[in-house]
């Protein structure tokens, strides 16, 4: 089989991480890391981006479901038999991309390492995803209905998460900054689509979406590299049968031109509220970490500009709580600045938080925040070569969401580029206030 190697210069790791593109497009990608711990884990090109107003939530529920079982492993085997190795086996659903890993010790000549790998390759591309385990179709208005097939065990989580209050501002914001790109949509889906989706699609959106081109193979550790990319090799080639590649690309949506507000009621007794905008591409390296800065800057902590401006230096009481978040997608991040404060100071509340925006984009912000800022993200960017998870997942969001390991070569490069004045250009670039999405949670 033909394999197509290239190597990564890692910050902060012992040797080169090497990359192996498979004929069929399969990318095994193995770091070395010393220590007695091993991360196995597998990046699905695929999350919420490739859904639709019909199946929004598929790819969380097959997530549940890739767990149902294998034509070799009956539910629940897998978790079991990795558990008593001392393994933490978990998955997890993004707009992007949908990821399952196992972290375990290697065990004695590597025995359990191997089997992890065995029965990962098992559960990514044998999944049984049987009629019994999804649950039959059933109205979601019928209240006489009392399953707990994994049908009904999602849209539990979905009812649960629908009633707190950051779940609802947040949707609101997040759906307004989208006119019709797939990210405006919650990843977790809604009951009405969770309660009618066929076991058939889950499996035609598996055979579609789980392609050999869409999945990359992390494998972090100490071991012997040529050993475990056979074995990695031999795990899933020629086993993966007939499947599509239906990846949609969908068009960008452009900041919008004017401010949309979004007021909504709930029983609740303190108000909530978020900002939101849209960002750079997150491949977009410079940009992207100079946003990352920016949320550092104004909202990050009790020494950031929001904390210090809005919560310490009022006369009187206006915020609880506030604080900037910077998320980082493939066809654009987003940034936001959400707040929980006094529902009667509602108006100053709004006013307060666009005097704080429009502060960060005519003044440049001091060296002394600049510095700290920067500190923070070399802190956190060498805190995540720490342990082979963090190193396995640092890798499988550069793979999957950027397609390109090499950023993270760079890294440390491009963030010592970022001035003071490039920060103030991105400020003006990003977080103009007629670009604002605002929504607001009020009580009753």
């Amino acid at each position: 089989m033909e394999v197509k190697k290239s190597q990564v210069k890692y910050p902060f790791l012992t040797k080169d991480v090497e990359v192996y593109k498979l004929q069929n497009g399969h990318t095994i990608v193995l770091a070395h890391k010393e220590g007695g711990l091993v991360n196995v884990s597998s990046w699905i090109k695929t999350g919420s981006i490739n859904e639709d107003e019909k199946n929004n939530g598929i790819s969380h529920f097959l997530e549940h479901l890739m767990f149902k079982g294998t034509n070799k492993h009956p539910a629940g085997d897998f978790d079991r038999i990795l558990e008593a190795k001392g393994a933490v086996v978990n998955a997890a659903t993004w707009k992007d991309y949908t990821f399952y890993y196992v972290t375990l010790p290697k065990g004695e000549n590597n025995k359990d390492f191997y089997e992890a790998i065995e029965l990962h390759a098992d559960m990514i591309l044998d999944p049984v995803i049987p009629e019994h385990e999804v649950g039959a179709e059933f109205d979601v208005n019928d209240k006489n209905v009392k399953d707990k097939r994994e049908r009904h065990v999602v849209i539990e989580e979905i009812r649960m998460r629908k009633d707190q209050p950051w779940t609802k501002v947040y949707n609101a914001c997040n759906s307004s900054m989208y006119t019709n790109h797939p990210y405006k949509r919650d990843v977790i889906g809604t009951p009405e689509i969770i309660s009618q989706i066929s076991q058939n699609e889950i499996m035609n959106y598996y055979k579609n979406f789980y392609t050999p081109e869409n999945v990359t193979t992390i494998i972090v550790g100490d071991f012997d590299n040529e050993v475990v990319l056979n074995k990695v090799i031999n795990e899933f080639e020629n086993k993966w049968g007939e499947r599509g590649g239906l990846n949609s690309v969908n068009e960008l949506d452009l900041p919008i031109s004017e401010t949309k507000y979004i007021e909504q009621t709930a029983q609740i007794n303190s108000a909530f509220m978020m900002f939101g905008y849209l960002g750079p591409l997150a491949c977009d390296l410079k940009n992207s970490t100079a946003l990352e800065m920016i949320s550092i800057i104004l909202g990050d902590g009790t020494s950031s500009r929001l904390y210090q401006n809005l919560i310490e230096k009022q006369p009187e009481p206006i915020f609880n709580m506030i604080n900037a978040e910077h998320y980082q997608f493939r066809d654009g991040d987003n940034f936001f600045i959400q707040a929980n404060f006094k529902p009667e100071k509602k108006t100053l509340a709004i006013e307060l938080i666009k005097n704080e925006i429009e502060n960060l984009r005519l003044n440049p912000v001091s060296q002394a925040e600049f510095l700290k800022a920067k500190k923070k993200i070399k802190s956190h960017f060498a805190y995540n070569a720490e342990t082979v998870s963090e190193i396995g997942e640092t890798i499988g969001y550069y793979m999957t969401v950027c397609d390109d390991l090499k950023l993270v070569e760079n890294y440390l490069n491009v963030l010592d580029e970022i001035s003071v004045e490039y920060l103030l250009e991105t400020a003006k670039k990003y977080l103009n206030i007629n670009n604002a999405s605002i929504s607001v949670l009020l009580p009753e």
